[in-house]
């Protein structure tokens, strides 16, 4: 005669707290059997307001939260919930509606079980749940650490070249050498710039910009030199210019590859010589000025070509620095667009659709960073809810893209499995089959891509 026991759960094992708010006796008995069995910590409760006062004296890693509860909905416990605590969430329910699944996924719902649920499929999302919660608080913390190191405000960035980039940035701050900025428009070349200078001892000093490529070579001079009364006509008194204005502090000579070969002359007698000449005057005046220069050209080819001045090259190439295209760094993406949807929400959080942050990720930015400000500010001011879809970016992003429910009749859950399936697939197109890519692109572990991958049959093809 066989005795069946009952596994004894290995305390030393238990990965997990987890909370289960479901007014069934049985179910719940059900959940704590298979939970603890799995060597996870379990409570349970058996309505909203006890789930609630368990919850708010403890810390747990996961919920397990009815729909249907006494004393309250569980779609307005989760709501509750995430007024106070980032706490992954999963509901059950027997009666699930694609009406409530879109309520319960914008209060911060992390996926549905149906009632009665696959034991495999149930530990698969609650591991899957607890280890991206895990993932994303490491990636808070180092967040926090990277800012505590590079407190350079408004570079974002966590890809290994913006990495060097901040250490280059740390390195050459306090000297008093030339800066060469070099990269396509919109990489954020002014922004590092100004962390150089922020960064160095003359931060208590005026920080001057100068956008050189849009000015005429007349009105340049006189705004960089300044000009003495009846230098010209108009000039009815003196004026200082930008150079005095930023005395012991730094001048960013922006698009200098658009600079007349005159002014480039003038540029090059400041940098061996500290001094010049206001228009109109035969005085030197002396200021002590770093200059940072930027362009979106090739100089050594406009050197070539006789239109900059091969000393001037020189004198300015001192300390060099490429800013890469924001298409060469897509791990910056998903950060970038984070921090502008901070910078323009306000008060209202908003959060982007994954099929929105799959397009972001996509596309190319010919315009870089200042392209993907652009579309998530335009993508703020159209939206009225927290989550933003593909509908708010612009078109020549999205391609004209958008994904909606199969019009077939489909329950709530192949609709949402027939979805997650199409978005895995055309990542692992993207990806030339690489899991890890894929993986990284999710923010997902590999190893809950892989489960996914064999639960819905996909065959991946390999490079």
């Amino acid at each position: 005669m066989t005795t069946l026991v009952e596994p004894v759960p290995n305390l030393a094992a238990i990965t997990a707290r987890v909370l289960i708010v479901d007014d069934e006796a049985a179910i719940r008995e059900s959940l704590e059997t298979l939970l603890r069995i799995e060597s996870f910590e379990v409570v349970a409760a058996s309505d909203a307001d006890a789930g609630w006062e368990v919850f708010h004296n403890s810390v747990f890693d996961l919920v397990l939260l009815d729909v249907a509860l006494p004393g309250g909905s569980g779609v307005d416990f989760l709501r509750r919930l995430r007024e106070v605590s980032s706490t992954p969430v999963i509901m059950i329910s027997a009666y699930a509606t694609v009406e409530m699944a879109v309520s319960a996924m914008q209060a911060g719902a992390q996926t549905f079980l149906q009632k009665p649920w696959n034991n495999e499929k149930l530990l698969a999302d609650v591991r899957s749940a607890i280890a991206n919660a895990r993932v994303s608080q490491e990636n808070i913390q180092l967040k926090r650490a990277l800012k505590e190191r590079y407190s350079f405000e408004n570079i974002v960035g966590k890809s290994e070249v913006m990495l060097r980039i901040f250490d280059w940035i740390a390195q050459v701050a306090p000297s008093r050498s030339t800066v060469l900025l070099q990269g396509e428009s919109g990489t954020g070349k002014e922004l590092i710039a100004k962390a150089l200078h922020a960064q160095s001892s003359r931060d208590d000093a005026a920080f001057v910009p100068v956008n050189t490529g849009s000015m005429p070579a007349g009105l340049l001079e006189s705004t960089l030199f300044g000009h003495v009364r009846g230098a010209f006509a108009g000039a009815v008194a003196p004026k200082k210019g930008l150079f005095e204005v930023a005395h012991r502090g730094t001048v960013f000579l922006d698009e200098i590859g658009s600079m007349s070969l005159e002014t480039q002359a003038k540029i090059l007698r400041f940098l061996q010589d500290k001094s010049f000449m206001r228009l109109g005057s035969t005085e030197e005046v002396q200021v002590d000025a770093r200059i940072i220069a930027a362009t979106n050209v090739d100089l050594q080819t406009l050197v070539a070509d006789g239109r900059f001045r091969e000393d001037l090259f020189y004198r300015l190439n001192v300390l060099a620095l490429t800013v890469p295209p924001l298409r060469e760094r897509r791990e910056d993406i998903a950060p970038l667009a984070q921090h502008f949807l901070a910078r323009f929400s306000g008060d209202r959080p908003r959060r982007l659709a994954p099929e929105a942050l799959r397009c972001l990720l996509d596309y190319g930015w010919p315009g870089n960073v200042r392209e993907l400000e652009n579309a998530i500010e335009r993508a703020v001011v159209l939206s009225t809810d927290e989550l933003i879809g593909m509908d708010f970016l612009p078109d020549s992003i999205t391609g004209g893209r958008a994904w909606t429910p199969s019009a077939a009749p489909q329950s709530l859950f192949a609709q949402v499995d027939d979805y997650e399936r199409r978005l895995i697939e055309d990542m692992l197109a993207q990806t030339h089959g690489r899991q890890t890519d894929a993986a990284e692109r999710f923010q997902v572990p590999v190893s809950t891509l892989n489960q996914k991958i064999k639960r819905f049959g996909i065959k991946s093809k390999k490079p």
